[in-house]
């Protein structure tokens, strides 16, 4: 009498297993949703130029959700079945050391397809510092403690991060100052109002070229190419650090293992196409490409290294 319902419960879930891989096998049959940020941001422009470039069968359309949560919460309802993917940073996965009562849980709630874009942070001088390497300037703010600021152009953003973490590891203290954006932030540098500012390589190079900042080192494990012969902080007296602003592709969680895969597949070609990786470049930011499994690896690794550094400091999201 027993052996009945097992079989049907048997039946049944062969019946979705079967279902499933028919759907894998008929990816895409219609066209793909990429959730991201407010349109004109950097985040829309690398989605859309992915989008352009796919070649999938269907077309690949950028949607747009203003800032905030808004994109993560949708796409956490979608259905899981590869037609919705999220385009989106760290806030996916550090916002809930920041906030109470985060809605999404970043590794339940999430399948990572491929982590795509790659920006460091240069750690950025006023030119009066009397300090022209890592060690010297670490050297001058542990003699000078409190007497030197840093520029901070939104609370919790990649650069704060970059910052409070190397303060973290160099044992300095250094006070932020807070600046209502980026734009604002880098002036009172160049004013020499406050010092210091970790800032991306598109927003200080022609004033790096004027001689109006200085720049250090970057934020990144590796040199970048977007700043040519600086040295990382890693190899300049900080082993160990890095700090990048990263964007990448996520599914609904429970999405079918291989539309993940398909996805991954051609999302990787797209990025390794020299024209997109030139378009990026332009931009500021550097193609990556990985498996689902790598992204999920970086952001579990982001989550314990700089949750770490959130909790410590005590970062509230505004």
């Amino acid at each position: 009498m027993s052996s009945k319902p097992t079989l049907t419960v048997v039946a049944i879930s062969a019946f979705f297993v079967c279902s499933a891989d028919v759907a894998a096998q008929t990816f895409p049959a219609k066209p793909i949703r990429i959730i991201t940020t407010e349109a004109g941001g950097g985040s829309d422009f690398a989605a859309r130029v992915v989008a352009q470039a796919s070649n999938m069968g269907q077309p690949m359309v950028v949607d747009n959700r203003g800032g905030g949560v808004v994109a993560i919460e949708a796409v956490v309802r979608a259905p899981a079945d590869g037609y919705t993917m999220l385009f989106y940073g760290a806030t996916v996965w550090l916002l809930q050391y920041m906030r109470d009562n985060v809605l999404w849980d970043p590794v339940r709630d999430f399948a990572p397809v491929t982590l795509a874009t790659s920006s460091p942070n240069i750690l950025i001088l006023n030119p009066a510092v009397p300090a022209n390497t890592v060690k010297d300037f670490i050297a001058l703010a542990r003699a000078k403690p409190g007497q030197f600021n840093d520029a901070g152009g939104g609370t919790g953003t990649s650069s704060h991060l970059a910052a409070e973490l190397f303060k973290s590891m160099a044992g300095v203290s250094i006070v932020r100052v807070a600046y209502k954006g980026n734009g604002p932030a880098l002036t009172g540098v160049i004013t020499g109002e406050v010092q210091m500012i970790f800032a991306t390589p598109g927003s200080v190079t022609q004033h790096l070229k004027a001689g109006r900042l200085k720049a250090l080192a970057v934020s990144s494990a590796q040199p970048s190419a977007l700043m040519p012969g600086l040295p990382t902080l890693a190899a300049s007296g900080l082993p160990g650090y890095e700090a990048v602003g990263i964007i990448g592709f996520l599914a609904p969680a429970k999405t079918p293992e291989t539309v993940v895969q398909r996805l991954n597949q051609e999302i990787v070609r797209v990025l390794g196409l020299p024209e997109v990786k030139e378009k990026y470049f332009n931009s500021g930011v550097e193609t990556v490409g990985s498996t689902p499994e790598e992204f999920g690896a970086k952001i579990k690794a982001e989550m314990t290294r700089l949750g770490k550094v959130i909790r410590d400091t005590g970062i509230r999201a505004e």
